[in-house]
C-alpha cells in the first residue's frame, strides 16, 4: 500500500512511501481501505514535531479518515464488509467523559494516522458514515466537526435564539456556525478576511466583524447583543483571542476553549472572567457516543460540510503549506 510517513520530524521529511499491507491479527480487528483523510491544524504541528517531540517516528500523519470495511475479525459484530465507515480520533474514548490514557490514544500520534490506502482498526474505533455524503465530505467529521459539537450538544446545551460567536473560518469554526443554524441561533462570525465573511453569511452568519477593522470585537458583541453578551464563543485563538473572548461572554455565559492559533501565552486580565461566572470549557473532540448522535443529526438535516479544497496523496506536502497559509475556508481535504 502506498502511505505518507515521516521518519524525521519537518514538513521537508513528509514522504510517499510503499508499505507492507497489514494484516487482521486480533478477532476484533477491522481492515478499512481509506478513501480519503482532512487536515487538522494538529497534523502540521504533529509534522513538525511541535505538537509531541515524543511521538514515536516513523509515523503517518493525520486525524481524519473515511474509508470502507475490507475485511473484518472473527469476532467482529457491528461491522459487514462493505459498510462506509469513519476513523473515531481516539479509539478507546466511548462516552462522554474519557482517562487521561484514553484522550492520549489517538491516531495521527501516537498511533498511525490515516494518510495511507489501508489500516487496521478495532471494532469501536469506527462510526458509521452519514449515507448523503462522499468520502471526501465525511472524513471532515471525525475531529473539526466533533469539537463543534461536543461543545454545543455535549457539555452544553445551545438553545435557539442564543448567541453563538465564532472566531474565524476554519474547521471547527465552519461546522460551529452550521450546528447553530441548525438549532436556531444567531451567530456572530469574526475574521480578517471581508470575502470569507461574505462567505459565512451565505452559510447563515446573522452578523459579521471584521477583527482587523473592529480590534475591540467584544464590545462589538456586546453592542449587538444589546449589552447582553454572547452566550457561547468558540475560541480558537487562545490566549491572543481570550480576553477578548471574556468581554463579549454574558455572565455565566460558556468560552469553548479549542485552538491556539493566536498564541499560547500573553497577559490575561482573568478578574471579568471571575465576576461574571464564565464556564471556560476545554475540548478535545469528542467520544464515540457523540460521534454517533452527531452523525445522526448531520444525516437528518442533510448538512453538507464545506470542503475548501482536495488535494491526491502525492500532493500531502502541497496541502499542509494550503493549511499553514490560513487562506482556506471550511476543510481541506487530501484523497487517498
Amino acid at each position: 500500500m502506498k502511505q505518507a510517513e515521516i521518519k524525521e520530524f519537518g514538513l521537508e521529511n513528509l514522504k510517499i512511501i510503499d508499505a507492507p499491507d497489514p494484516k487482521i491479527v486480533g478477532p476484533t480487528d477491522v481492515l478499512v481501505r481509506l478513501y480519503a483523510a482532512s487536515l487538522n491544524f494538529r497534523d502540521s504541528l504533529v509534522v513538525e514535531g511541535k505538537y509531541n517531540p515524543k511521538f514515536p517516528l516513523p509515523l503517518v500523519p493525520c486525524s481524519d479518515g473515511a474509508g470502507e470495511v475490507i475485511q473484518i475479525g472473527s469476532q467482529v459484530t457491528e461491522w459487514n464488509v462493505g459498510d462506509r465507515v469513519l476513523l473515531t480520533f481516539a479509539p478507546k474514548w466511548i462516552a462522554k467523559e474519557a482517562t487521561h490514557a484514553e484522550i492520549r490514544f489517538t491516531i495521527g500520534g501516537p498511533l498511525p494516522g490515516t494518510l495511507r490506502e489501508l489500516a487496521i482498526v478495532p471494532e469501536t474505533g469506527l462510526v458509521r458514515m452519514p449515507n448523503h455524503l462522499s468520502y471526501e465530505e465525511a472524513a471532515t467529521l471525525p475531529c473539526a466537526a466533533l469539537t463543534a459539537w461536543s461543545g454545543l450538544f455535549q457539555y452544553s446545551q445551545l438553545k435557539p435564539g442564543e448567541f453563538v460567536v465564532v472566531q474565524g473560518t476554519g474547521g471547527v469554526s465552519i461546522f460551529a456556525l452550521q450546528f447553530a443554524k441548525l438549532v436556531g441561533a444567531k451567530v456572530i462570525l469574526t475574521s480578517s478576511s471581508s470575502e470569507k465573511l461574505e462567505r459565512g453569511k451565505e452559510l447563515g452568519a446573522d452578523f459579521c466583524i471584521n477583527y482587523k477593522e473592529t480590534k475591540d470585537w467584544g464590545k462589538e458583541v456586546r453592542r449587538i447583543t444589546e449589552k447582553v453578551g454572547a452566550d457561547h464563543i468558540i475560541e480558537v485563538g487562545g490566549a491572543g483571542t481570550l480576553e477578548q473572548s471574556i468581554a463579549a461572554c454574558r455572565p455565566f455565559g460558556v468560552i469553548h476553549l479549542i485552538g491556539i492559533l493566536a498564541g499560547k501565552s500573553g497577559e490575561l486580565n482573568l478578574l471579568p472572567a471571575v465576576m461574571n461566572n464564565l464556564k471556560i470549557q476545554g475540548l478535545v473532540v469528542g467520544g464515540r457516543k457523540a460521534f454517533i448522535e452527531m452523525n445522526q443529526a448531520i444525516e437528518q438535516s442533510g448538512l453538507k460540510p464545506v470542503v475548501d479544497k482536495v488535494f491526491p496523496l502525492e500532493q500531502s506536502v502541497e496541502a499542509i503549506q494550503y493549511l499553514r497559509s490560513g487562506s482556506h475556508f471550511g476543510k481541506i481535504v487530501i484523497r487517498i
